[in-house]
């Protein structure tokens, strides 16, 4: 037994989960929904994208990608990518030059 302690699992390793690859399912076919919000931003307009398959250095390139083309902030967190401000239309288009085919959700 290791020294440290009492350990319940035989490896730290079984408690990872598995890494969402971007090979898992195809740009195309991925379910892109990009949807302008307000609920519970102090009356804020965010621009939400969700049902992007990617990993986390996936995620942050893409947002990176995303917030210098739209010239505003943003956050990438649970599987969701938020900008700052209404910036549905471009971030459609990006999104398509990207490969993706997203869709307008919402308003």
């Amino acid at each position: 037994m290791p020294k440290g302690g009492w350990q319940e699992f035989s490896s730290a390793d079984s408690l990872q989960r598995p890494a969402v690859t971007a090979d898992s399912t195809p740009k195309a076919q991925q379910m892109v929904r990009v949807q302008p919000t307000r609920g519970g931003k102090g009356g804020k307009t965010v621009t939400v994208i969700r049902g992007l398959e990617l990993d986390a250095a996936g995620f942050k390139a893409l947002l990176k990608k995303l917030k210098t083309r739209i010239g505003s902030g943003g956050t990438a967190k649970d599987g969701v990518i938020e900008l700052q401000g209404d910036q549905v239309d471009l971030a459609l288009d990006l999104l398509a030059k990207e490969g993706y085919r997203p869709k307008r959700a919402g308003g």
